[in-house]
């Protein structure tokens, strides 16, 4: 049987901060099943790599005997989380929001215990709220104290608008924590003001307050930004193994311990062997391959991993080309089609800039054959075009 010493040090694993963690102490000698808390906005249709972060710490307290709510923002979605944003997001209307939900409650199962979950909507408590209730929620609030969030406090400073609407969202997200009788709610790093706005209410409401647990942000592709749909540097949980694959082999190396660090169940035995074994000169890309090998074992099964794996070492390794791509057909102008634009056409690169830096990295290919020439016009044809490792298309310039 796990002590309360030993859970708390499996809680604490690759957390960020825990507020407090006498309190969750505490709540753990009780013996009782603790009540998990985690919100997520059906922003977009698709849970991706970053989302699992909090999964996993979900499905641990599971594993640990408490009980887990998977809880699905549908009337928050409808307000648009303000966080980290310099401008007033638009809001979702409520089709996006529940066609995206739908989406959530089939993806989840594959972190979470499908046995062992509620999942449940804000709608369900926010939507019986009439005018009233709500101005009694509002004065809960003081301006002052929602001008103490970051990016609130930054966009007032710099003369950006700042909608009352906005004011709302951690104030409803707090809100959630009182109708759940939350223990414990999980968050990202960014999400730390909201989660203890819910401490706060709970306190109002004569609850005991919940424990925040903050769960660190995963970056994209690139590095730097956090993983999201809309920067298009995301790994989205319910992608073809392949393409999962290719994506988690084009980390840097320095990246991929960031996300062995966050999204491997590996003990940290395992992953400071890992590190241990880079830095006694095993290739990092070895290691990366394990590491991929496991996300896609866990997403899919471990065939589609070594089908994955094998898929890779063909298409990549020995330098061939895929027999499935992207096919598109261009007009060609007068002249032709500059290479830079056909390549942006297609979807390779993002800008004409890109794919002029592309080419001067040697990253373009044309039937295999490294392009060289950034002043290449191209003219009728049907050629299979590359850029990077990754990107292939079919494309019918007529």
């Amino acid at each position: 049987m796990t002590t309360v010493t030993e859970a708390l040090d499996q809680i604490k694993l690759g957390t960020d901060e825990i507020l407090l963690e006498d309190e969750l102490r505490k709540k753990l000698e009780t013996g009782q099943p603790l009540h998990i808390k985690a919100g997520f906005d059906p922003t977009a249709p698709d849970l991706h790599l970053g989302h699992t972060v909090l999964l996993n710490k979900m499905r641990q307290f599971q594993e640990l005997g408490h009980k887990v709510s998977f809880l699905i923002g549908d009337f928050t979605g409808m307000i648009g989380d303000p966080t980290g944003k310099n401008i007033t997001r638009k809001p979702l209307t409520q089709e996006q929001v529940l066609d995206n939900a739908q989406t959530y409650k089939t993806q989840i199962y594959k972190v979470l215990d499908p046995e062992k979950t509620n999942v449940c909507f804000n709608s369900e408590w926010m939507g019986k709220m009439n005018a009233s209730d709500l101005i009694q929620l509002a004065a809960k609030q003081t301006v002052a104290r929602m001008l103490e969030r970051d990016d609130f406090s930054k966009r007032y400073k710099g003369g950006q608008p700042i909608a009352i609407h906005e004011f709302l969202y951690p104030l409803v997200q707090g809100y959630d924590s009182v109708a759940m009788r939350a223990d414990v709610e999980l968050g990202g790093t960014d999400q730390k003001f909201n989660l203890l706005v819910g401490r706060e209410l709970q306190k109002h409401y004569g609850q005991a307050p919940q424990v925040v647990i903050t769960m660190p942000i995963l970056e994209g592709l690139d590095g730097v930004q956090k993983m999201s749909k809309s920067l298009n540097n995301y790994i989205g949980i319910a992608e073809p193994a392949d393409e999962m694959f290719g994506k988690l082999m084009s980390i840097s190396d320095d990246l991929m311990w960031r996300y062995i660090d966050l999204l491997s169940f590996r003990t940290a035995q395992g992953i400071q062997a890992w590190k241990q074994s880079v830095e006694e000169g095993k290739n990092p890309r070895d290691v990366k391959i394990e590491f991929a090998k496991e996300i896609i074992g866990r997403f899919h099964n471990e065939a589609a991993a070594t089908s994955a794996h094998e898929n890779f070492i063909a298409r990549f390794q020995k330098g061939q080309i895929p027999d499935e791509m992207p096919e598109f057909v261009l007009t060609a102008e007068e002249g032709g089609l500059a290479i830079a634009n056909v390549l942006k056409a297609a979807g390779l690169t993002s800008s004409t800039s890109e794919a002029m830096r592309m080419i001067k990295q040697g990253a373009v290919k044309i039937d295999g054959e490294k392009v060289t020439d950034k002043g290449l016009s191209l003219s009728a044809s049907e050629h299979v075009y590359q850029v990077g490792k990754r990107k292939f298309a079919k494309i019918s310039i007529q």
